[in-house]
């Protein structure tokens, strides 16, 4: 395996490219190739069979692509599938979770964290198993928040509609004086300023797509597989389906347009 081989990110759609964003932030010299499942998109809904079904052919695809690690950059994913698929390949593979509750477990004051995501996520409470394992006394209060999804697809980031959803759903979490809040889903990094007005500044936001890179970073650095390369790096994306639906949504995600997006027949 070699240094200069890309980093592999798989999502069910667009939004692990907020973690891709991350990933470009903090290594800007690696390769990366993004695959989005765009056909089989949302994930949240899916049984947990199928999860693990389509992650793996998810992480097969990216392997074909020579990949030195593969970044599982859906809550959905790293919720209910990670531990069942993780053990059955060599490459290194981070999902979004551990990294994410450990932060809020080292952020939080009060030992009440809040997290929020789509219906699989918070059904399976794995952010409750996992951040429980860390600490038992912290209490945990998850809210599923499905519509935050289509609203950041729609480009509804700043609207009186989103502000009105986004208080209907967290307005429980308040009453909960929790200090910390897990954005327990990739699209939500694109509310955080909706979600902080609703919370108050004094709750501390968990981005998941931050701190996976920040755990990225530190996995390749472990094993000397950093990119050293003075080369100017390649970001290449694939989608199951509707490239053209990516392209448009990506540079909202990504803070910049992107080209270089190709089919890929998976499964």
């Amino acid at each position: 395996m070699a240094n200069n081989y890309p980093i592999g990110v798989f999502d069910s759609g667009v939004g692990g490219l907020t973690v891709v964003k991350e990933l470009i932030r903090q290594l800007p010299s690696e390769n990366i190739i993004y695959f989005g499942d765009t056909a089989r998109v949302p994930y949240g809904i899916k049984s947990k069979e199928t999860v693990i079904r389509f992650s793996i052919e998810n992480i097969l695809f990216l392997l074909k692509q020579n990949v030195k690690l593969i970044c599982v950059a859906c809550n959905t994913v790293s919720s209910v599938a990670l531990p069942a698929i993780k053990n059955h390949f060599r490459v290194p593979i981070v999902g979004v979770l551990a990294p994410a509750a450990r932060e809020a477990v080292y952020a939080t004051q009060n030992k009440r964290i809040g997290v929020i995501g789509t219906p699989s996520t918070i059904k399976s409470r794995s952010y409750e198993s996992q951040i429980n394992e860390l600490d038992s006394e912290i209490k945990v209060f998850s809210a599923a928040t499905p519509l935050f999804v289509p609203l950041v697809e729609e480009g509804w980031v700043d609207t009186d509609v989103t502000r009105e959803v986004a208080r209907e759903y967290l307005g429980p979490l308040t009453n909960k004086n929790v200090d910390t809040l897990i954005l327990g889903c990739t699209h939500y990094p694109l509310l955080r300023e909706v979600i902080q007005g609703v919370l108050g500044k004094k709750v501390n936001l968990i981005d998941s797509a931050k701190q996976v890179a920040i755990e990225v970073k530190r996995m390749l650095a472990c094993e000397d597989l950093l990119n050293d390369s003075a080369k100017k790096p390649r970001h290449k994306f694939y989608v199951s389906d509707n490239p053209e639906w990516f392209t448009n949504l990506a540079g909202r995600f990504l803070g910049h347009s992107v080209k270089d997006v190709s089919r890929a027949e998976v499964g």
